[in-house]
């Protein structure tokens, strides 16, 4: 049996602008999902998923998942019928990058099963084709972050580069329940863009200049800084739609518990959002106050 593992990332700064070659930050998170995988008797393969997961986050994604796995067989050259057990402790959740996660798993185990030698350069690739099948034109930043791990800058069609810090810092995930649509949220973007062009150009310049601010206090470790830039590339991000009232309230609720900056992350209009908390005790204290509120929250940390 062939095993892989990919792990959940978070996107700190530029979710959305990034499709669009402005740089964009993230990092791979302590949670991972592991993917099994064994030849079997049949036609095509079977999916046997274990995931923790957002309510109804499995069902939905279910034949995106399908197809992924066939681009992911096709970008591998396998006709063989093949069984994938999907399981870990990264919860299968939007805006975490579960999707990625799963696909860089999987190309791994088939990899492994199979006794192919590929590099991690080839498998970020095979689970970017997989990707496709949830985000229509993914950006390949989850994907990078799910095979690679650590800090990472990242310019679409330019690649990525890896960011150090001398140690991990601690963030708090909340989950708002929502099973989002990533495709129709970059979609909508793209519309918008189209329509408002003047608007989005001012926006997306912001967006740009903040990532280089957001790069050098990341690598100062200043985190009162980080922070800040969170808190405004959330407004901008709420300018171009992408938010939602869930994702916003959690804001709220972590910057009124004492985080450092707090913001939507991943495809957005559901999914998480995420708080800067260094320290365990501040992860703590904002953790439980998005569980009281009713919400899962998940404790992790960047720059791993």
């Amino acid at each position: 049996m062939g095993v892989g593992h990919g792990y959940g990332k978070v996107i700190l700064f530029n979710e959305h602008f990034v499709v669009y070659g402005i740089p964009a930050i993230a990092s791979a998170i302590d949670k991972k999902t592991i993917a099994e995988v064994r030849k079997c008797k049949g036609k095509e393969f079977i999916i046997r998923d274990n995931r923790e997961a957002t309510p109804g986050y499995k069902e939905e994604k279910l034949e995106q998942q399908r197809e992924s796995i066939r681009r992911i067989k096709d970008a591998m050259g396998i006709k063989d019928c093949i069984e994938i057990y999907l399981h870990g402790d990264l919860k299968a959740a939007s805006g975490i990058g579960a999707s990625a996660a799963s696909c860089t798993a999987i190309a791994r185990a088939i990899a492994d099963e199979f006794g192919l030698n590929l590099t991690d350069e080839r498998i970020n690739e095979i689970a970017y084709e997989g990707e496709k099948a949830y985000h229509g034109s993914p950006s390949g930043i989850d994907n990078t972050c799910a095979t690679f791990g650590g800090l990472v800058w990242f310019v679409k069609g330019k690649g990525m580069e890896r960011l150090q810090i001398e140690k991990p810092v601690e963030i708090v995930m909340g989950d708002t329940g929502i099973v989002a649509n990533t495709k129709k949220a970059v979609e909508g973007v793209r519309r918008r863009r189209e329509e408002q062009k003047d608007r989005y150009n001012k926006i997306f310049e912001q967006a740009e200049k903040l990532a280089h601010e957001a790069r050098k206090a990341l690598l100062e470790m200043n985190w009162e800084k980080v922070g800040s830039l969170m808190n405004e590339n959330h407004k901008l991000l709420q300018q171009i739609e992408v938010s939602c009232k869930e994702l916003d309230f959690l804001v709220e609720v972590a910057l009124q518990h004492g985080a450092y900056g707090a913001k939507m992350t991943g495809g957005g209009l559901g999914g998480y959002m995420v708080a800067l908390t260094p320290g365990k005790e501040l992860q703590e204290k904002v953790a439980e106050a998005i569980e009281k509120e009713g919400f899962y929250a998940l404790r992790t940390k960047i720059g791993i």
